[in-house]
């Protein structure tokens, strides 16, 4: 019996995830206001499904932005560890980010909602990729890759939400290019 129940909670994380997943993709593509029959569609579910593990709209912003969070947090150390320098990772982990930010597309407009269930979302995303992205920024200090207090990573990271503000006119490349502009910028070239 043990072994069911561990089976059908591995299938409901799944499902779970491949929500996660899916709506992320179509938050891109429509921002947060998309319908949930898009979303589960995407993630081969009824729309039942997508209720039952997120019973309102703010449920299932947050826990994409949560989900997203997480893992662009978790990514900082990997690139540390397989990433040949500091700064290799601290540019892969802003493409991440740019990612990141893109995934959030239209999230401004749903944490000015007044929805009581979004209001701390800006300041999860501050407890947990600042600390991130001062690890690597730390690591690239360290090394003698980034000249020392160049930029923090608050600092940096507003800069890179900044750049990544797209338009008709200029698009996720744009941003992309100009991120790494300004990480060339913070480079130590001595």
């Amino acid at each position: 019996m043990p072994e069911s129940v561990g089976v059908r909670q591995a299938q409901a994380q799944r499902t779970r995830g491949g929500v996660l997943e899916a709506a992320a993709a179509v938050f891109v593509e429509q921002g947060v206001q998309a319908p949930v029959r898009d979303i589960a569609e995407r993630a081969g579910v009824g729309v039942g499904t997508v209720y039952r593990n997120f019973p309102t709209r703010a449920d299932l912003v947050t826990a994409v932005y949560r989900h997203q969070i997480d893992a662009c947090a978790a990514l900082a150390p990997r690139l540390l560890d397989e990433s040949a320098s500091p700064f290799t990772a601290l540019t892969r982990w802003t493409d991440a980010f740019v990612d990141f930010l893109v995934t959030k597309h239209g999230l401004g407009a749903a944490l000015g909602s007044g929805d009581p269930g979004l209001e701390n979302l800006h300041a999860l995303m501050l407890d947990t990729l600042v600390p991130a992205c001062a690890t690597l920024l730390d690591a690239c200090v360290a090394d003698d890759e980034l000249r020392p207090g160049a930029t923090t990573a608050y600092t940096l990271m507003r800069a890179i939400g900044n750049l990544c503000i797209t338009g008709p006119d200029y698009d996720q490349a744009d941003a992309r290019r100009m991120v790494a502009l300004l990480l060339a910028g913070c480079r130590n070239t001595a």
